[in-house]
């Protein structure tokens, strides 16, 4: 009894899951019967089973092609690929000539096992992409009061707590506030290596923990978690269709109303100019409705780029839609903004010059700098940490905006800011250090100045760091022969000059407000067509939008930046770049030698047509062959 019951439950589940290869296996079963029929004389049956295997081949392209006719006033090549079996069966039984009954089922099989080709081929790039959700986790374990319990992730709320095990997946993107351990990013960020992570930092939904334990702060609705935005992106991409799609849509609809019109045509001048039969004339029409259809030309396309795209979230490069991933290709000029992107966005101590005692400086710099909420006062105090010198908390502390603070550290009045505002509050000697000060400014350091119980301990200077890679991301974008690479920024000219000489681009454009940054890449697309933006802050969102290609830092970009961006680089890894150019460049090739191999198939049909070399059978093998080839093509980006 369960065995009986089972059997259906499997077949059912499998037709659902796969209608278009059970119709095709079924439609090969009833056209293999009613040939068999026919050969044996059962005439009958034949004609029994053939018309089966026309509808459940066809029936799923009919139903597709009428509803475009109808609802769209279109025509589609579904369609025309049945009128095409609908006339060699009428043909057939016309002249008694029960075979072309069979060539037009072996049509409606062809296309049928062709479409289950091509969605598996789709399915693929599709379960490629769609892996994504399998990094997501349905429920987390939240601490309450103490307790572990499980909760549904769209249950979690900001604040709430959360405990990640050993080899755990992370529900949901949280800041660490207790334990240490490594993680791997690298089905979200593409990052090779583990990351480790301690309090304070962030880890990212669909990570996977390593050895330790590590309690969450929920910062952010689940919603809005990293791997949430990544399928989202990944969602609009499959659903828009790039430029070069839509033209050949557009293409698509025109030229098969050509088909039609020439059809009609071939159908009924060659007996008055050339003396065909009727039968011979109306047969040569149905093979060229099959032969000249577009089928070939309409999958050169969105296989390629959704294969691009599968491939590039994996390497940690999300192409919101294929028309970027196209366009990606074409870039001839890069603007980079400053800050967060050439650089760690994260100002850090590079230099301590103190008069006399260096501990001394940085315990008092520590002191009067960890009350202050400023990046250089949080760096100053990051170094001294790293450096294990202890400090005391400072008191009666007052901040100076724009210049500088003032509190009170082991009984003694303490000043920290730039060389203006500490003449202001002390008459002090401070020659010594003018020079080394001067030197560092012009290098674009930001020099503080401290000073305790009326006396100068010496400077600190505070930079942005330049990302370790961005040097040779840049050299490889040359070589790759883009033609302009220039730097966009906000900050003043030196700083920028300074970080733009190390990397190694020539043209500096510094001091820019949002405005001006748009300005600048109208200018840049005027005179070399398509440009690309890489950026990560809000400001800088106006020109990730007009540029031709706006490219955001997926980690510390901020989320208007995410939103208005069309590439995302999930690991802020610029050497990323010359991955994402060449995926385009790629993509571009394969798309070509498509639409070339797909042209190319039905001129040569189209040929043996007219020549009447080649039967509806060995019209629609050719054709479909050739679609299935273009397809199967594409896919190739899935490797490259």
């Amino acid at each position: 009894m369960t065995a009986v019951s089972f059997a259906p439950s499997r077949f059912s589940t499998l037709f659902k899951e796969h209608p278009d290869t059970i119709a095709a296996i079924l439609c090969g079963l009833f056209v293999f019967l009613g040939w068999l029929a026919l050969h044996w004389n059962w005439l009958g049956l034949g004609l029994l089973l053939l018309p089966i295997a026309y509808v459940v081949g066809g029936y799923s392209s009919a139903r597709e092609g009428l509803t475009t006719l109808f609802e769209e006033k279109e025509l589609d090549v579904d369609l025309l690929m049945i009128v095409a079996a609908l006339g060699a069966a009428g043909l057939g039984l016309w002249r008694r000539e029960y075979y072309l009954i069979v060539d037009g089922a072996i049509l409606i099989l062809i296309f049928s096992i062709s479409g289950a080709l091509e969605g598996y081929a789709m399915n693929r790039t599709e379960r490629s992409i769609r892996g994504l959700m399998s990094l997501t986790s349905d429920t987390a374990r939240v601490l309450i009061n103490g307790e572990e319990q499980m909760r549904e992730v769209d249950r979690l709320r900001i604040g709430d707590l959360v405990l990640v095990k050993p080899g755990e997946l992370v529900p949901t993107d949280g800041l660490v506030i207790e334990g240490y351990s490594t993680l791997n990013q690298a089905p979200i960020t593409g990052e090779s290596m583990p990351i480790e992570k301690t309090v304070g930092d962030e880890v990212y939904a669909g990570t996977i923990n390593g050895n330790g334990a590590l309690k969450l702060k929920i910062h952010q609705s689940p919603e809005s978690s990293l791997i949430q935005r990544v399928i989202r992106m990944v969602e609009q991409a499959q659903s828009e269709a790039p430029p070069s799609q839509q033209f050949i849509e557009r293409f698509e609809r025109g030229y098969a109303k050509v088909i039609v019109i020439v059809g009609i045509l071939l159908a009924i001048v060659p007996p008055f100019l050339w003396q065909w039969d009727w039968e011979t004339t109306i047969y040569r029409a149905l093979i060229f409705l099959v032969v000249a259809s577009p089928c070939a030309l309409m999958a050169a396309i969105m296989p390629t780029l959704l294969s691009g795209i599968a491939n590039g979230a994996r390497q940690g490069i999300l192409f919101k839609n294929g028309a970027q991933l196209e366009m990606m290709g074409q870039v001839k000029a890069i603007a980079f903004d400053k800050t967060g992107t050439l650089t760690t966005g994260k100002p850090q101590v590079t230099d301590v010059v103190p008069i006399t005692d260096r501990t001394h400086l940085l315990r008092i710099a520590a002191s009067i700098e960890s009350a202050s909420e400023h990046p250089i006062g949080t760096a100053i105090v990051q170094f001294v940490k790293e450096h294990q010198v202890s400090w005391t908390e400072a008191v009666e502390v007052q901040a100076h905006t724009g210049q500088g603070i003032t509190g009170t550290v082991e009984n003694q009045r303490t000043i920290a800011g730039n060389l203006a505002f500490l003449k202001q509050q002390i008459n002090s000697d401070v020659e010594s250090l003018i020079y080394q000060a001067e030197q560092l400014e012009q290098a674009g350091k930001t020099v503080v100045w401290i000073a305790h119980n009326e006396q100068v301990l010496g400077i600190i200077a505070v930079a942005d760091v330049i990302r370790p890679e961005a040097q040779r991301a840049i050299d490889r974008l040359k070589q790759m022969g883009i033609e302009q690479i220039v730097l966009l920024s906000g900050d003043n000219q030196r700083t920028a000059e300074r970080i733009a000489s190390e990397v190694g681009i020539n043209q500096v454009f510094a001091e820019l407000l949002p405005q001006d940054k748009v300005d600048l890449i109208k200018s840049l697309q005027k005179r070399y067509g398509t440009v690309a933006m890489v950026g990560d802050g809000i400001n800088d969102a106006p020109a990730l939008a007009q540029a031709s290609v706006g490219i955001a830092m997926g980690v510390s970009g901020s989320d208007v930046a995410l939103e208005t961006a069309d590439v995302v680089l999930m690991a802020d890894r610029l050497e990323k770049l010359e991955t994402a150019i060449r995926l385009g460049r790629r993509a571009q090739q394969v798309v070509k030698q498509n639409i070339v191999f797909a042209l190319g198939f039905i001129v040569i049909l189209l040929i043996a047509n007219f020549a009447q070399e080649i039967t509806l059978p060995l019209g629609v093998i050719g054709h479909e062959g050739s679609t299935v080839l273009v397809t199967l093509s594409g896919l190739r980006l899935l490797r490259a």
